[in-house]
């Protein structure tokens, strides 16, 4: 009896953290001036479970992004809902350098080729907010020492970088 009552316990703790393992979604963004290339560069990091399923729900069917013609999927997605626009409110051209993706997370890597970060005056970021409805998106503006942080959600999802 002892034994089964552990048994069920365990089987309630995992059941329990296997409920709790996916209660928020999140992306984060990191944008920063390389002043070696001149470029500026973005690092997108999301979810790979609310990307798999992202995808699935607009393809309908599953996705292999180590495959290139699953990953222009994504891109085209990315770049249709992220963007930085100059202070003339143009957007900028944001070149798709590449991507990673295992069992947790996928990152992105974009540039802006020979534009330094001050040119930024807006982003627009809806990246999964159009998918989920808790999704809030993290966007880390590191310029020399200071640091500035926006918040992206479905009331917000364009905002000033200045």
């Amino acid at each position: 009896m002892r034994r089964l009552k552990t048994l069920f316990a365990a089987a309630l703790l995992l059941a329990s953290a296997a409920a709790s393992a996916h209660r928020f979604h999140a992306g984060m963004t990191d944008v920063s001036f390389n002043a070696r290339t001149g470029n500026t560069e973005i690092v997108h990091t999301y979810m790979a479970h609310d990307i798999e399923a992202l995808l699935a729900n607009l393809y309908g069917r599953q996705f292999d992004l180590n495959d290139e013609e699953d990953q222009d999927a994504l891109r085209k997605y990315v770049e249709n809902r992220f963007w930085i626009a100059g202070q003339d409110k143009a957007k900028l051209n944001l070149r798709w350098v590449g991507m990673t993706a295992d069992a947790e997370k996928v990152t992105v890597f974009q540039e802006i080729e020979q534009t330094p970060l001050w040119k930024a005056g807006a982003i627009h970021d809806t990246v999964l907010i159009d998918f989920i409805a808790e999704q809030v998106n993290t966007v880390n503006l590191n310029e020399g020492n200071v640091v500035r942080t926006l918040t992206f959600d479905r009331n917000h999802q364009e905002q000033p970088t200045r």
